[in-house]
């Protein structure tokens, strides 16, 4: 390709000058000003990747970090362009992409460069995301990249405990930190990366953050996240304001947009998210992950959209985080038809008397909602549920939300308990009658609440256990219970109360694709569902059955 006039004059050799009409819609030469590119500081940063890093994860796990194209030219121009003194030219960058695109490794990459070669005395380099688990996402690839580096082991120590990566030799620190940006006050950032910007719950962290800039003579800001939902928020304030500068209404010339996204226009047409001529079409899927093929393999898209397409609820989800559209609103996790499909009406409860079974004991809203759920999953995933509400709470919740609380307690799915706090008294009789007609293998439980209600049954010969509520314990039952729906996999007696806790259910997904039922998304009752979870969780690492052996009892059988 031959070299061009313009972009030699400005310092780009040939070689680099196809990265600069790489980003998405963004001219990086239009608007440089007094600005020049650097082709030195952009190689160091370009060869430092293959140079010293490894990928830690995955496929490529151990082979040098070979940057994809795009994520070249993000590199080169992050790197190269400077202003007259020297400085570099970006302060923001926005990096808007769809999950599993190799967002996170490149950015760990990009904080060990910087901590290692901005010649910056003292930096403070952080990573910072909604809570402290997802924010050490890039840490653990930072981490992973340098204990595959016997220079980098040489100069760099890490803290696992402090969560952070310390550059002796300029008194330099790479940490991870969380949203309570009530203790981020006082710091003097040099970079920071925050990670999953659509997850933050208010712009506080990102004003913190930003303002502890103004000491540092170039401080960079990495924004990574994909798409939020359609709603007021930093994330969609931020991305407005990056399309803005990409398409030239605002001159902002510190600040790299980086978009990828599904065209907004196809064929000529405003495109109709919905159709699945639009989401099903494999060049869309190319327009917005740049790392389709690589990162993001070409079946697991093909797997999603099929899922999409098969599941209404998750469609939502498909168009969100894998073409990046910013869908209304979250919607309901589960399909109700899946739900009602698993009604089995020849359900006899009486017929398990004496089965081994699960409990999960959902009792978080005390002055609303309790719930018990069995689980029987030697007799087809049988599950039968149990709820409790303090009477005053029916009645004030029927007026105020209608919800029909009065008529469930008078069908008998819900028992009413006296006054407008759950009876922990009540619930822990019924609990111990359900034993005493049941084999209750393990009763699981919230670890945060109810401890002496657990104590009680526990000295009543019951065994209990705390379940946690994060992404760790939640999400393999929640996937399994995903897997069973679809197959009419479980068996429910089609009860009102359980049903409407299942239609509540939102769910929120980390960036490594674990997933949760959310209280907070959720704008009704789940508590049927969290109990539900538990028990499947506790009875997915029960120990095998007891008793013979199938050969013992049939003997062996030749194919």
């Amino acid at each position: 390709m031959p070299s061009d006039p313009l972009l030699t004059k400005l310092g780009i050799p040939p070689e680099m000058q196809p990265l600069m009409r790489l980003i998405p819609g963004y001219d990086p030469v239009k608007t440089c000003e007094n600005c020049r590119f650097d082709a030195a500081k952009a190689r160091r940063a370009l060869d430092f990747f293959p140079g010293y890093l490894k990928h830690v994860k995955g496929a490529k796990g151990g082979a040098p970090f070979e940057l994809m194209l795009w994520q070249q030219a993000i590199t080169a121009n992050l790197f190269g362009w400077v202003r007259p003194d020297g400085s570099r030219r970006y302060r923001e960058c926005f990096l808007y992409v769809p999950r599993k695109n190799g967002k996170t490794p490149w950015a760990s990459g990009v904080i060990l460069f910087t901590l290692l070669a901005d010649d910056e005395p003292g930096a403070e380099i952080y990573s910072a995301a909604t809570d402290r688990d997802q924010a050490s996402l890039v840490f653990a690839h930072a981490k992973g990249m340098v204990l595959q580096d016997s220079e980098l082991q040489q100069v760099l120590r890490i803290y696992d405990t402090a969560r952070s990566i310390v550059f002796e030799q300029s008194m330099s620190s790479y940490k991870v930190i969380s949203h309570e940006a009530g203790s981020k006050h006082g710091f003097n950032s040099h970079m920071v990366v925050i990670d999953e910007l659509h997850a933050q719950p208010d712009r506080e962290l990102v004003d913190v953050l930003t303002t502890s800039t103004g000491a540092r003579r170039q401080p960079i800001i990495l924004y990574c996240t994909t798409s939020d939902f359609e709603r007021p928020s930093i994330c969609n304030e931020k991305y407005a304001y990056a399309c803005k500068v990409r398409d030239g209404i605002l001159e902002d010339v510190h600040f790299l947009p980086v978009i990828y996204e599904a065209p907004r226009n196809w064929d000529g047409q405003i495109a109709d998210y919905l159709t699945p001529e639009f989401y099903a079409n494999e060049q869309i899927w190319q327009l917005a992950n740049p790392n389709l093929g690589e990162s993001l393999t070409w079946d697991y898209m093909r797997a999603e959209c099929r899922r999409a397409r098969e599941t209404p609820a998750y469609l939502n989800t498909f168009l969100r985080l894998h073409l990046n559209i910013r869908t209304q609103a979250d919607v309901a996790h589960y399909e109700m038809t899946q739900w009602d499909n698993c009604h089995d009406v020849t359900l006899d409860f009486d017929e398990l008397r004496g089965h081994a079974c699960w409990a999960g004991l959902d009792l978080a809203a005390t002055s609303d909602l309790c719930a018990l759920v069995l689980y029987f999953p030697d007799d087809d995933n049988a599950i039968r549920a149990f709820f409790w509400l303090p009477e005053e709470t029916a009645l004030v919740r029927e007026r105020r939300n209608n919800v029909p609380y009065p008529a469930w307690v008078n069908q008998g799915f819900i028992k009413a308990t006296e006054g407008n706090v759950a009876d922990y008294g009540v619930i822990r009789e019924d609990i111990l009658a359900c034993a005493s007609l049941y084999d209750i293998r393990e009763l699981a439980y919230d670890r945060w609440g109810a401890t002496q209600l657990m104590n009680e049954l526990q000295g009543e010969g019951m065994t209990v256990v705390g379940f946690g509520q994060g992404y760790a314990s939640m999400s393999p039952p929640m996937k399994e219970l995903d897997r069973l729906l679809a197959g009419r996999g479980v068996r429910h007696d089609g009860n009102p109360v359980a049903r409407w806790c299942m239609s509540n259910v939102m769910a929120q997904r980390d960036p490594a694709d674990n997933i949760k039922p959310s209280k907070a998304k959720s704008q009704e009752k789940i508590d049927f569902c969290v109990a539900l979870l538990m028990a499947l969780g506790r009875a997915m690492v029960r120990e095998a059955p007891e008793g013979p052996s199938v050969y013992e009892k049939r003997g062996m059988v030749t194919v």
